[in-house]
């Protein structure tokens, strides 16, 4: 009843597809406590983001308040807009790599370029409802490139947490550590003690006091006690300058052709890069809710994000999973929390933006560098390399092709070899059960000889039966075909059955034609059963018809047909066609 109720469900329309979860939340009613809760959630998670968006700008090799300006106009456009009810958009450590490297090459105008682009792409691929097959990039990728991500990031934080006199910092890794090793000797003790201080009070307050703002904490503690002090260490202020207490005005940088197609491969990478991180967040809020995301509406919106984000002198925007789950934890009912959070951190550049002068960098360097040991998803990177060789190859491939080429790469070369390993082990899959012959006259009751269920104890002459378990694709057409190949003098009837064959492609199907040919030539009749409405659909295609092949519904009914006899009225419908 429930199989029919799905089939005769209308599909349900652009609109509600692309319908903001806040619109559906303030449809089921919106009350008071609701809002109360929203507003406990959204400040909790403020305090969490308040930092961390200064601490990723700056490990991004842009101003603090860069990341601010993104938690702020990309974190409101990503719950008002959204798929999903709990979402928290803001700057991801995950980027911080892609965009070092775009505002090494290309400056911050090109980073404000590809990004808006990849906004747009971002739009377009929700619209036309690619975001479900994001879901299909395989875990050893994700763990991969999210591992590889870690290390690059604590790796760009060694100057800051160590104090190092640097003139440059190149943005590549080898370069990066070859430049810190010449310059190890120019370390500060107050700011390895500073660094130090930050990442024990962030560790130590979440294990005994896990509920608390650990990094907020931390920052705080770093800040009042460098201030105290006079210790010589490098603040927001001495670097940056004053934090600004007001959005910039909206402004695009001037482009051309040339300008766009050189912005196109850092777009493509900040468009993948944000679907999947976005994604992956909302799919942890649906684990830990029970709720259900809508990924093409989600797309939609963390394009809009983006575009907005850098037109207001932001940079790349993403769901966060830390702050989502932090959002949900806290007891947030809907989108209007991660609206709240963007609203109180306005709130605190519009107070208290002038104190973000005194923060260390060593303090962000700290908050960071705990950051990359989060993420890098040991558990999981342990496991994967001990489950089977083909995931250890996908995670290695990804994870070093992220350290030492780029992410891109990483990426794309992680879903192929994933592509091939799952096309290997599907052909794997495939098997053909092979040898029932069927003869006239009694045959001593042993299991070789007894016959599954409802199949045929007998006919007019030699009748023998193949089964095909598994997609019977290209992957797996060489080894069916050498099973086929194998049958030594032909039957009078041969029944292949499909009854375990959910989809055959067109070169499986080509592979049974040239079988059938060469039965045709020998004067065996051929019969398919038990295929379903898509597989058939395929087969017919590929030209295999009568008089070259018949179609029954079960096994029983081919052997009836190849007597002369008429199967079974009730198995005829959907056959009569063929």
């Amino acid at each position: 009843m429930s199989a029919r109720r799905e089939a005769t469900r209308p599909r349900p329309s652009l609109a509600e597809l692309f319908t903001p979860k806040l619109v559906t939340v303030l449809r089921e009613g919106y009350r008071l406590a609701d809002l109360r809760a929203d507003t406990i959630s959204g400040l909790t998670v403020a305090i969490v983001a308040l930092p961390l968006s200064m601490a990723i700008a700056i490990g991004s090799g842009l101003s603090p308040e860069k990341g601010l300006f993104t938690a702020i106009v990309g974190g409101f456009l990503i719950s008002a807009l959204g798929g999903s009810r709990y979402q928290i958009g803001g700057p991801a450590g995950a980027f911080i790599v892609l965009i070092a490297t775009i505002v090494e090459q290309r400056g911050y105008d090109g980073l404000v370029l590809a990004t808006a682009m990849a906004g747009l792409i971002m739009m377009a691929a929700g619209f036309l409802r690619l975001g479900t097959y994001i879901k299909y990039i395989p875990f050893p990728v994700t763990v991969g490139f999210t591992a590889g991500i870690a290390v690059i990031i604590f790796a760009s934080q060694i100057k800051d947490l160590l104090g190092l006199d640097m003139t440059h910092e190149p943005a590549a890794l080898f370069p990066k550590l070859a430049a810190i090793a010449s310059n190890l000797g120019t370390f500060k003790p107050a700011t390895i003690t500073i660094s130090l201080l930050s990442i024990v009070i962030i560790i130590g307050l979440r294990r005994i006091r896990p509920k608390w703002p650990g990094m907020l904490i931390a920052v705080g503690a770093t800040t009042t006690l460098a201030w105290a002090l006079g210790l010589d260490v490098v603040t927001i202020g001495s670097r940056f300058g004053e934090v600004p207490r007001m959005l910039p005005a909206p402004h695009v940088p001037a482009f051309d052709l040339a300008k766009l197609q050189a912005a196109l491969p850092d777009a493509i990478s900040i468009a993948l890069l944000g679907s999947i991180e976005s994604l992956l967040s909302a799919v942890v809020a649906d684990g830990m809710t029970g709720r259900k995301h809508r990924s093409n509406c989600e797309l939609v919106a963390q394009g809009v994000a983006n575009v907005a984000a850098v037109t207001f002198g932001g940079m790349c925007v993403t769901g966060t999973i830390a702050r989502t789950a932090t959002n949900v934890r806290a007891g947030a009912h809907g989108p209007v929390s991660g609206i709240l959070h963007a609203l109180f951190i306005l709130l605190f550049m519009l107070v208290a933006a002038p104190l973000a002068a005194y923060i260390p960098l060593a303090s962000l360097g700290g908050v960071l560098a705990v950051v990359a040991w989060n993420m890098a998803e040991k558990e999981e990177f342990a496991t994967l390399l001990r489950s089977s060789w083909g995931d250890a190859a996908v995670l290695l491939a990804t994870f070093l092709l992220t350290i030492f080429v780029d992410l891109t790469t990483a990426i794309s070369v992680g879903v192929t070899l994933g592509a091939f390993l799952f096309l290997h082990r599907m052909a794997e899959a495939v098997e053909v059960e092979t040898g029932r012959t069927f003869v006239t006259g009694d045959v001593a009751d042993t299991p070789e000889s007894e016959l599954p269920s409802g199949q045929p104890t007998g006919a007019d002459g030699d009748v023998m039966v193949y089964r095909i378990s598994g997609a019977f694709f290209f992957g797996a057409t060489a080894s069916v075909s050498a099973v086929l190949d194998r049958i030594g003098a032909h039957p009078k009837v041969f029944i292949l059955d499909f009854a375990d064959v959910p989809i055959v492609d067109s070169t499986a199907a080509r592979t049974l034609e040239t079988f059938a040919h060469k039965l045709n030539r020998g004067g065996t009749k051929l019969y398919f059963t038990s295929a379903s409405r898509s597989v058939r659909r395929t087969l017919l295609a590929a030209g295999l018809r009568k008089p070259l092949v018949q179609y029954a519904a079960r096994i029983e009914d081919a052997v009836a047909m190849s007597r002369g006899e008429r199967p079974d009225r009730r198995n005829v419908g959907n056959y009569s066609s063929s």
